[in-house]
């Protein structure tokens, strides 16, 4: 049984930080691509970062460069979000996703490429 477990979220004053956690029960971790999603009330579910299956490539929404460093342990089976500099923007619903690949140095950004998600985190930014 496939479980992705997101912790971490939290309420934050704007400019302040939080680090997201996800913890895979993956029996081959390292043949997942990796990404966080959030999804604000109201819109859709958006791509924030993703890594490939042995964390060589990297890809953000603009709107986080510079911001946000995704990670994995492909050991501890875990993945993680650094979120620095949040602003009321980031405010959303995190989800942690991972979709089975045969190509190890790619990042997909479609909601259709990943096979399992998890519950989610909130965050929250005041300002």
């Amino acid at each position: 049984h496939v479980q992705l477990v997101e912790s971490g979220g939290g309420l934050v004053q704007a400019g302040e930080s939080l680090r997201l956690s996800c913890a895979a029960s993956l029996s081959t971790f390292s043949s997942y691509l990796m990404a966080w999603f959030r999804q604000a009330p109201g819109k859709e579910r958006e791509f924030v970062a993703g890594i490939s299956r042995f964390g060589g490539v990297t890809q953000y929404k603009e709107s986080v460069k510079g911001r946000f460093t995704i990670a994995r342990d492909n050991v501890k089976n875990t993945l993680s979000l650094e979120m620095n500099s949040l602003n009321p923007e980031d405010t959303a619903l995190y989800y942690c996703a991972a979709g089975i690949s045969g190509v190890p140095d790619i990042v997909r950004v479609s909601k259709n490429a990943y096979d399992y998600w998890g519950q989610g985190t909130q965050v929250t930014v005041s300002s």
